[in-house]
């Protein structure tokens, strides 16, 4: 998507129900981020580590039960390393419990429009009921530049000290890689593959893309820096900014428990309203609030739960609030948003037990690296997740779209002087009889051709839609081609190809 506006630049499986894995901490930072803009903890506020939090499985900081920790700690190693043990604790701190802290974070996914996101845990880790989509998680990226631009460059370290050791960023290679790369944040487990959010700016643009699903670290990078090439050779240089609202996200004191209000709280209104707040009732509010929670029946669980139950840390209360914040009418605001998508649910969150890995191409080539053909790498994906007969069908999940080529973008660079293509008559290459097709040059090696075909049909695959790629070999280099087109559509991929100061001629039966 164009990170400046939210608009969609490209699509592809975008609403399909997916295991997320560590894109989850995602939102477990941003429900950090928001906890400290509110004053209910601050960055040197101590955290204490349960077992429960000390028990998760790599990757891990390493942290010991009973140990305390300041919160800035567990954010770099949840944002830079990964961490499970970091965000589980940082959930179970914020709401007391990590089951309280995933009915939070699927609250606010809804209240930023995360339609299609339910969380079970703080860290991703493979569970029952925790699914997400590409288009879900790019939206919650952007949401992490605008939303909180003060610690949004955490996402573009390559290591940082997390207290008892300085971690190592999982995204390095791809920052490294990648001019313009500032983030966000990568993901693997064998239910999921490979998973990147990643967002790059350059010039006045700037690009988010969302990769679910990858075969390996390099296969995925490659495709997330496909993505975003296609994204700023499409995207506008000049674009009106539309900064996203602020989430509705607040309830109304006076209302009812059961009814949360609507209507969009601008931060800067929050403070004023608060100033006038005083300590004495905020305490008041703040205890009302926490005996109601605790009074309330806990979350429905699902049928399959993981080994250990979590620890409710009843030595580690929320921190007191700061006079004069909003805190007593934000502390409950992740239950009523809950409550709401539930009850539109008919009181019955969706579960996902097996993930439905997208359908792959017809012409998918095995695995460069593993020499797997894709359907072995989708079998073996989802081969620790045993499914039963309580599974519950996505029906609301758009069902994936074949694709007629291989799904790979090449950069589409701007800039040079305006070419106008020529049309010459020629006899196209094709086994599909007479048609229309265009030239894209000649090239040194063949593998450079197949590049360009590669780029170009990518960046045109609405006018390229079922055209055949070609490489015509000569003594004087290799002729990259596109065969199989209308006349129309070889003359408008043409125009756009030339505008960009490159190659392209029309070719005619």
């Amino acid at each position: 998507m164009d990170g400046r506006t939210g608009k969609q630049i490209h699509a592809q499986n975008a609403d399909t129900r997916l295991h997320p894995a560590s894109l989850t901490k995602m939102m477990t930072l941003y429900m950090a981020f928001t906890a400290i803009e509110r004053g209910q903890v601050r960055l040197d506020s101590k955290f204490t580590i349960s077992s429960n939090a000390a028990a998760e499985p790599p990757s891990r900081l390493g942290l010991r039960a009973g140990q305390r920790i300041e919160l800035r700690y567990l954010i770099r190693a949840a944002a830079v390393k990964s961490a499970n043990d970091a965000a589980t604790a940082i959930g179970e701190n914020l709401a007391g419990s990590e089951d309280r802290f995933a009915a939070q974070m699927t609250g606010m996914a809804r209240a930023l429009g995360m339609n299609n996101t339910q969380f079970r845990n703080a860290n991703g880790l493979t569970q029952s009921g925790h699914f997400s989509t590409a288009r879900d998680m790019s939206t919650l990226g952007r949401r992490l530049f605008y939303d909180f631009p003060q610690y949004y460059s955490i996402f573009s370290r390559r290591s940082a000290d997390a207290g008892i050791a300085t971690v190592r960023s999982t995204n390095r290679t791809f920052l490294d890689n990648y001019a313009g790369a500032d983030g966000i944040k990568t993901g693997y487990t064998r239910a999921a593959g490979f998973n990147l959010t990643a967002s790059a700016q350059r010039g006045s643009k700037r690009i988010i893309a969302t990769v679910f699903g990858g075969t390996s670290t390099a296969q995925r990078n490659a495709t997330v820096a496909q993505l975003l090439d296609m994204g700023f050779g499409r995207a506008p240089t000049r674009v009106k900014e539309i900064k996203p609202a602020p989430p509705q996200y607040i309830v109304d004191r006076k209302s009812s428990r059961k009814v949360a209000s609507t209507a969009p709280v601008a931060r800067p209104a929050v403070r004023a309203a608060s100033a006038s707040v005083a300590a004495s009732s905020l305490n008041s509010a703040m205890n009302e609030a926490m005996a109601q929670a605790a009074a309330a029946p806990p979350p429905a669980q699902p049928a399959q739960q993981r080994s250990s139950a979590p620890v409710r840390l009843a030595s580690s209360a929320r921190p007191p609030a700061k006079p004069g914040s909003a805190t007593a009418s934000a502390s409950t605001a992740a239950d009523e948003a809950v409550k709401l998508a539930m009850a539109d649910a008919g009181g019955n969150a969706t579960v996902l037990r097996v993930s439905a890995r997208p359908v792959a191409s017809p012409r998918r080539r095995a695995d460069a690296r593993t020499d797997q053909p894709a359907a072995a790498v989708a079998a073996a994906s989802t081969a620790n997740v045993v499914p039963t007969t309580e599974d519950l069908q996505l029906d609301s999940s758009t069902k994936p779209q074949r694709r007629s080529e291989t799904v790979i973008v090449g950069s589409g660079t701007a800039g040079g002087p305006e070419r106008k293509p020529t049309e010459r008559v020629a006899r196209a290459s094709s086994s599909g009889g007479q048609s229309w097709g265009v030239s894209l040059g000649r090239f040194k090696s063949r593998n450079q051709a197949d590049a360009r075909l590669v780029q170009i049909a990518m960046q045109e695959s609405e006018l390229l839609d079922g055209a055949l790629r070609h490489v015509r070999e000569s003594s004087k280099g290799y002729e990259a081609t596109l065969v199989g087109l209308s006349q129309s559509a070889a003359s408008k991929t043409c125009q756009r190809v030339a505008a960009q100061g490159q190659r392209c001629d029309v070719t005619s039966p």
